[in-house]
């Protein structure tokens, strides 16, 4: 999971209730400065286990190079409510989600669209529902299919205990095996909570719907790619290593995407959280670059 370094909001950057045609959301939003030009909007999601805070340290830097930001809690996500009806968690429902969002935030202009994780299988999926509401897609620490062997073992475990264990006993049993692997909780006992009220906060509805997704999901490079052929700009960022989806296959993903690679040094798979100033940068540097989507129409 991704853990925030920092959870003092920047002073571009706000909490909010985000309300949409399909209820309300928990985000964070960064607006430049008054005096700023707007060059555009951007919803980043989340990945598993994740959360809005995940972004928290992209939003100041992303806003004074003009970009409007907004970073979700996805349905179930700690402080976004979600249903305990399992079928409410499936891909097609996520991906409505997203474009609820963005018609609130942007009604009628197309976002750059971000997802890390787990959340960049929602986002593709967003791209292929919708093309016409990005103006551009970039995949980071995410992969071409289903999470890599040794995580869906993780995860069938975890979708074994969930139903038959509070999330408080769920939690404790993690953190027993994390210890053992010497995985250290975080030293400061305000995100140390944080990360904890985050765990219990998240359905297990949802951890169960997302979880059943990152071990099934199919390869669908090819039907990217074709969106990008067709004018779709689109980024792949990972960090040096990623345990979640190796960094071979997420060169492999971009080469086959025929889009831009960016490895944020010193990051594993989070580098969101861990080089947050290098991760803005190669953001907002590929966002410039992209082409109004009316003159690629």
């Amino acid at each position: 999971m991704s853990t925030p370094r920092f959870l003092t909001l920047p002073g571009t950057v706000r909490s909010r209730r985000l309300a949409t045609g399909r209820g309300r959301f928990a985000v964070l939003e960064a607006a430049p400065p008054t005096a700023a030009p707007r060059l555009g909007t951007a919803v980043l999601v989340p990945g598993f286990t994740g959360s809005k805070e995940d972004f928290i340290a992209l939003g100041d830097p992303l806003a004074r190079r003009g970009f409007h930001t907004v970073s979700v809690d996805q349905r179930g996500q700690y402080e976004t409510e979600g249903p305990t009806d399992p079928a409410a968690y499936t891909r097609d429902a996520l991906v409505a989600d997203v474009l609820a969002i963005a018609d609130a935030v942007a009604p009628g202009e197309p976002i750059h669209l971000v997802g890390h994780s787990f959340g960049g299988l929602v986002c593709r999926s967003v791209a292929l529902r919708a093309p016409h509401r990005l103006a551009s897609l970039t995949l980071m620490s995410t992969g071409p299919a289903a999470i890599c062997p040794d995580e869906i073992t993780r995860l069938l475990l975890l979708e074994e205990v969930l139903p038959v264990l509070s999330r408080q006993e769920v939690w404790d049993a993690m953190r027993a095996v994390e210890l053992q692997e010497g995985l250290l909780p975080p030293a400061d006992p305000v995100i140390a909570e944080f990360v904890h009220a985050r765990w219990l906060g998240t359905t297990p509805e949802g951890l169960l719907g997302m979880a059943e997704q990152l071990r099934t999901e199919p390869d669908r490079v090819a039907e990217l790619a074709a969106l990008v052929a067709a004018g779709l700009p689109a980024l792949v960022v990972s960090g040096v290593e990623d345990y979640a989806w190796p960094l071979p296959w997420q060169t492999e993903m971009a080469e086959r995407l025929g889009v831009p690679h960016v490895v944020i040094p010193d990051t594993h798979h989070s580098p969101n959280v861990e080089s947050p100033d290098a991760t803005a940068a190669a953001l907002a540097d590929f966002w410039v670059s992209v082409p109004a989507y009316a003159d690629r129409a």
